[in-house]
């Protein structure tokens, strides 16, 4: 059985990307941290529409309990193959830098950048021994370009592009490819707050995007079909910024 791994696919964009990747044919690993309900929530919605999955909580900024949630998972699922990772999980503590607390840097690139190499170096020598996978990396356009008041998040949706383009120089010649979507303004609980009739009048198309619309990104790059693009970030972000 083939399966893919989604981090903080219990909501918002992850979800979707569940989702999508489910009508694809994938069996999904649902990760999260806390919100069981919502987990749940995904669990159901994919199995409605004819795919399936399972739960598989830890924090991904917790590098033992990283370990010990894949590893657990690998030991007991000897006949189940995760070709797909998207490491999606991520949060958000803004503040201007020079206000900016020690726990708001240490909570964003633990969550954000460290988790990026807890969790895919788990899962990193069974792709190299089936010479085949899919890691897919949600950055945001706070990474490309920087933004105010998010020094500790562009800061770490910067690294993860890095270590997207020196990953995939790593692995290429093993049939792995490893890129990232950046999306710009989605409409999630995370830009809430966000005046959305104001701030689309800095987006050439007007409007903010769906999570739906970013999973197809994620879906592009996930498919056998896009062996040969490895190392590149597509933005989604209605030409805001390119």
């Amino acid at each position: 059985m083939t399966c893919a791994l989604v981090t903080g696919g219990s909501r918002g964009i992850g979800r979707a990307i569940c989702l999508k990747l489910a009508a694809m044919g994938y069996h999904i690993l649902i990760n999260y941290r806390s919100n069981l309900d919502e987990a749940n929530l995904t669990l159901a919605a994919l199995r409605e529409q004819g795919g399936d999955g399972e739960l598989l909580p830890f924090d991904v900024g917790d590098k033992d309990a990283v370990v010990r949630g894949l590893s657990a998972w690998l030991e007991k699922n000897t006949d189940k193959n995760i070709e797909v990772l998207v490491n999606n999980a991520g949060i958000r503590e803004d503040a201007l830098m020079s206000w900016m607390t020690d726990e708001q840097w240490e909570n964003v690139l633990r969550t954000n950048l460290d988790s990026i190499f807890y969790v895919t170096r788990q899962l990193l020598q069974p792709m190299l021994a089936n010479r085949y996978g899919r890691i897919i990396n949600i950055v945001s356009l706070s990474g490309l370009k920087g933004v105010a008041g998010q020094v500790n998040y562009s800061a770490a949706k910067a690294g993860v592009i890095g270590a997207t383009k020196a990953l995939a120089q790593e692995v290429g010649r093993f049939g792995i490819t490893v890129n990232a979507v950046a999306p710009g303004y989605i409409r999630t609980d995370m830009t809430e707050g966000i005046d959305e009739k104001q701030a689309s009048q800095m987006i050439p198309v007007r409007r903010f995007g769906m999570p739906e619309e970013v999973a197809h990104a994620v879906a592009f790059f996930a498919s056998r079909e896009a062996g040969y693009i490895t190392a590149e970030v597509l933005s989604v972000n209605g030409g805001l910024y390119s």
